[in-house]
């Protein structure tokens, strides 16, 4: 069966909501970490998710990473593909974002294709092309104190116009709200006028509706998991779906033995459920400067791990303050400190697994990445969605079974570890 949606990520947190928001709408949905593991998916799929750690890596790699994954998914017959990336439009003028839409435009021939990053569940959204945080633009939110991919530019018509030649404009909130046969209209002049990419504006769920009315038979769209969750009832209205959804899409096993929260993200909301989580469990948090003098902070984290885990779920974080960043990132460069880090805890989570933890927490886009690689895992079987950043998996393949939640450090509520922890063991 041919796909009619195929998904790259350029993370693998929020590939996994989004994979999570489609099957919560009875999709079935596969979920992998390398392009070579699509053929592999059973053909009763109706979506698959292609999540790589792409977001921070040189755009070259970055473009040759998503025209692997393209090609992939073409070869399943996907009627559409979608580019996944993060509400808070995570990127620098160097890239990633423009340069892989550049090479999906190319491979799908698409005249126009819209960026919709907003998320107003969690606060995110866009605003005659200006990006928010909550209240705040996102130039003045804590974003802009990010180490890798600070975002200082809330206009996001000029920030992805930096990153590429593809001429950018402006799907706004006036044309989202006066109606599709306007909106329609609309596209049809950008499209006219030359633009092949349209920021578009949308502050709330009845603006992701209407593009996703827009958009859902468009060779290619681009925007956070949000709008995703709009084209399954499209699909079924046009006929691409069956009229009933599968009930058994999101159902996933119970999983016992012991949990762990494994945390790189440097996030405000990530440290705030850390100290949550610290005021029932306890949290180990490792000092990433003693790693570069030698000290093994791995070793001696296991160790309090196995002292700590026969009376409950522990969490080992990474997490700093911006200051220890910058202390590091002088000594290393910033985009080897923050490899340094994922690297630590996806040691950890190999030697956790192999001493029996079958439960886990991974906070970060990037440590979620590090930690997947040492655990050898590139498939999982991902739950229905719950609200932003809480979405779970399973492997079974070879590793498991192992539980896991893959969730942004920006996301969730401030309780949320333990809770998460616990429903692992409920199926």
């Amino acid at each position: 069966m041919a796909l009619l949606f195929g998904a790259l990520a350029d993370d693998l947190t929020g590939g996994m909501e989004l994979a999570a928001m489609l099957v919560a709408h009875g999709v079935r949905c596969g979920f992998v970490t390398r392009p070579e593991g699509v053929a592999s998916l059973p053909d009763n799929l109706h979506a698959v998710v292609v999540a790589q750690k792409t977001r921070v890596i040189p755009a070259a790699d970055a473009v040759a990473a998503f025209e692997r994954g393209a090609k992939a998914l073409q070869a399943r017959g996907a009627r559409q593909l979608f580019f996944k990336y993060c509400a808070t439009f995570d990127s620098t003028d160097a890239g990633n974002i423009g340069p892989c839409a550049d090479v999906l435009r190319a491979m799908t021939g698409a005249r126009l294709t819209a960026f919709c990053p907003s998320f107003p569940e969690a606060g995110r959204r866009v605003f005659q092309g200006h990006l928010f945080a909550d209240h705040m633009l996102i130039s003045e939110s804590p974003k802009r104190f990010d180490p890798l991919t600070p975002m200082l530019d809330p206009n996001l018509v000029r920030v992805l116009q930096r990153q590429t030649k593809t001429p950018v404009g402006l799907i706004a909130q006036q044309v989202v709200h006066a109606g599709p046969t306007a909106l329609r209209a609309h596209a049809r002049a950008l499209e006219d006028a030359g633009i092949g990419f349209a920021i578009a504006d949308a502050a709330e769920p009845a603006d992701l509706a209407a593009l996703a009315a827009l958009t859902w038979d468009w060779p290619l769209m681009t925007g956070n998991s949000s709008i995703g969750a709009y084209y399954p009832a499209l699909w079924r209205q046009n006929g691409w779906l069956p009229p009933e959804a599968d009930a058994d899409a999101g159902v996933l096993p119970a999983i016992d033995g012991a949990g762990v929260v494994l945390a790189g993200s440097c996030a405000d909301r990530s440290i705030e459920q850390l100290k949550a989580f610290e005021r029932e469990r306890p949290v180990r948090w490792v000092d990433v400067e003693q790693a570069l003098d030698g000290v093994d902070v791995v070793g001696d984290a296991l160790a309090w791990a196995l002292r700590e885990l026969p009376r409950g779920p522990v969490a080992i974080a990474t997490s700093a303050q911006a200051s220890v960043i910058e202390r590091i990132q002088a000594r290393i460069g910033k985009h080897e400190a923050a490899a340094f880090a994922e690297k630590i805890l996806g040691q950890l989570a190999r030697r956790l697994r192999d001493a029996g933890v079958a439960r886990f927490v991974i906070s970060g886009g990037e440590t979620s990445g590090s930690v997947l690689e040492h655990l050898g895992i590139d498939r999982l079987q991902v739950g229905a969605y719950v609200a932003p950043g809480i979405s779970r998996g399973v492997a079974i393949d070879g590793v498991g079974p192992l539980a896991l939640c893959l969730k942004s450090g920006k996301l969730g509520p401030v309780d949320m570890l333990l809770p998460m922890l616990d429903s692992m063991r409920d199926a």
